[in-house]
């Protein structure tokens, strides 16, 4: 079961789990704190507690910083941490979720996959050339050209299943709504295919096939 907690200056509301907020609720220094009474939201879309104390040696002023999901993550996932996977993300990309399963460790090029998009089209990995859509992704810090596109939606879902066959379940996967686009646009990197509809080529990808879309080896392998 889980637990809403009410935040201080949003009237969004941060989730974890009850047996995760019965127990933390008992801890000394977080009760002497009143911790989740003063929970907020921080600009980075993290549930963030801070407060400023004085100094017991000297004069001036040091700031407490608690990160909610960093808290639970050291207290009940520290035995699922890995070498090189010491940053804290959260599965759905909702950064208010702090229940257990839905945190992992993640390494820092996970986490930059993770992170929102910069594209001005507003999915990761695809780029408005003229009036198509080019889709590219990363891997060793080399760009990887999957295919041009009509529509960005299309472009989207190719990045998402070329996502999937080279990084699983730790890919970066763009939220595309149902009634954006349909999936029988033409992929112009491979004139006169049909794209596959992309739940089949997201199949496949995780089967570890190649995706079975409108483009070729050539084209996946291409550097953009």
């Amino acid at each position: 079961m889980s637990r809403q907690i009410h935040l201080k200056n949003s009237a969004d509301k941060a989730t974890i789990d009850k047996s995760v907020f019965e127990e933390l609720s008992k801890d000394p220094h977080l009760s002497s704190l009143n911790f989740f009474d003063n929970l907020r939201l921080h600009s980075s879309g993290c549930i963030v507690f801070q407060k400023t104390h004085k100094k017991q040696r000297g004069a001036g002023y040091r700031t407490e910083t608690i990160y909610l999901h960093k808290l639970i993550a050291e207290r009940y996932l520290a035995h699922t941490k890995k070498q090189g996977a010491s940053l804290v993300g959260c599965k759905n990309g909702d950064k208010r979720d702090c229940r257990l399963e839905n945190l992992q460790y993640r390494s820092r090029s996970e986490a930059s996959r993770k992170r929102k998009s910069s594209s001005k089209v507003g999915y990761t990995g695809v780029y408005k050339e003229n009036n198509r859509y080019r889709a590219v992704i990363s891997q060793n810090r080399r760009s990887l050209h999957i295919g041009m596109f009509a529509t960005a939606e299309e472009a989207a879902k190719a990045y998402n299943a070329k996502s999937i066959e080279l990084y699983g379940n730790a890919g970066k996967i763009n939220i595309i709504p149902p009634h954006a686009s349909s999936d029988d646009g033409l992929a112009t990197g491979h004139p006169g295919a049909k794209m596959s509809p992309a739940p089949q080529a997201i199949k496949d990808a995780k089967k570890g096939h190649p995706p079975t879309s409108g483009w070729s080896d050539m084209d996946l392998d291409r550097r953009g």
